[in-house]
């Protein structure tokens, strides 16, 4: 065990017996995201660097605060990359955060999200036990898969140390198709896609427009244009770089953005203003500053989710839960960080 983490154990011990709590900060590249955290900053950046990678078996295991772009880098020179395609919005974000916060970018409905990569996790937990879940190989994950659940828990049941990840090779040849066309027709056109054996890894609406994004071999991709249809979107790449990072012209604005996820509908649902449609017709992105329960209860009559991902007033920035999800997040609280010390205020504005 190394002095950072003795150091975080100590302070997570030192917080308990004050009654103190701990926010906790990567890059702090989506400290947007959530309600505003309480306490003591515990920067993470300090540990950082990679602790193996084995190209061969599709691993790599690093340290919480190892910058995002580093590890983007390093996979690149072996022509891998992470398949979910999580977005940075910022240079200075890490992996900790990343995993933390649970984010991923177009692909997410084709290759999996933030979670379904993550083998392994290590983190100090609210306790102030350093804890081990997972390993570096599918098969080691058996009965509760706690280190998934660390993906998206902002924080509040521990502080990463370090994580291991499954990877993938990148594509030989990506192209995007664009159609022109309603909403609707957008959704009907990524069903019918979907019934096909064809290397679809993004597909988004907006604005009367359609992109299907193809990624594979080279043979592979070129063979399914002509399946497809549509033209073909030159500025492809830039297009879906833009959306991952939100810097299309559709995100900027003073207005909260929002962010409703639910099952792919066989038509638009009816939003309260001018939406984004991502993830194959299952994530919408919109600006409104709506009442919020106004808007959550659009979310619930459409079976979704919705968040206020950015913007406005941080406290109730996620729609509420059902009583057996309170249940189960309160027993999770309580295993893992009873006293409430880690990020406190951060998920669900709880406090």
């Amino acid at each position: 065990m190394n002095e950072f983490i003795e150091s975080l154990q100590e302070r997570i011990g030192a917080a308990n017996a004050s009654g103190d709590t701990l926010s906790i900060v990567g890059g702090a590249s989506k400290h947007f995201y959530g309600g505003e955290p309480e306490g003591e900053p515990v920067e993470t950046r300090e540990h950082q660097g990679v602790v193996s990678y084995d190209p061969t078996e599709l691993v790599i295991t690093v340290r919480a605060g190892t910058c995002l772009a580093e590890v983007e880098r390093i996979l690149a020179q072996d022509k891998q990359g992470l398949p979910f395609e999580p977005p940075s919005f910022g240079v200075d974000a890490t992996i900790g955060g990343t995993i933390a916060c649970g984010f991923s970018g177009p692909a997410r409905p084709y290759r999996g999200a933030a979670r379904d990569h993550v083998l392994g996790v290590n983190c100090v937990s609210g306790r102030g036990d350093y804890l081990r879940f997972g390993g570096q190989v599918m098969k080691n994950v058996a009965g509760y898969d706690v280190s998934r659940l660390m993906t998206g828990a902002l924080g509040t049941l521990g502080v990463i140390t370090e994580v291991s990840l499954k990877v993938l090779p990148l594509p030989a040849r990506e192209r995007t198709r664009v159609f022109d066309c309603s909403g609707d027709q957008a959704l009907e056109k990524i069903c019918s896609l979907e019934r096909l054996p064809l290397p679809v890894t993004a597909s988004a609406w907006h604005q009367g427009q359609l992109r299907i994004r193809l990624s594979g071999s080279e043979m592979g991709v070129d063979a399914a244009v002509c399946a497809v249809g549509g033209d073909d979107d030159p500025e492809g790449a830039t297009f879906w770089a833009a959306l991952k990072e939100q810097q299309l012209d559709f995100f900027s604005g003073p207005l909260p953005l929002w962010r409703l996820s639910m099952a792919r509908p066989a038509t638009m649902p009816d939003l309260p203003a001018e939406s984004l449609v991502d993830w194959g017709g299952s994530l919408y992105w919109f600006r409104s500053d709506a009442d919020p329960q106004a808007l959550f209860e659009v979310a619930r009559s459409n079976a979704g989710h919705l968040t206020r991902f950015r913007g406005g007033n941080r406290s109730g920035q996620f729609q509420g839960w059902d009583k057996v999800t309170a249940r189960i997040h309160q027993g999770l609280n309580t295993a893992f960080d009873p006293a409430g010390i880690l990020n406190r205020g951060r998920l669900f504005g709880d406090s």
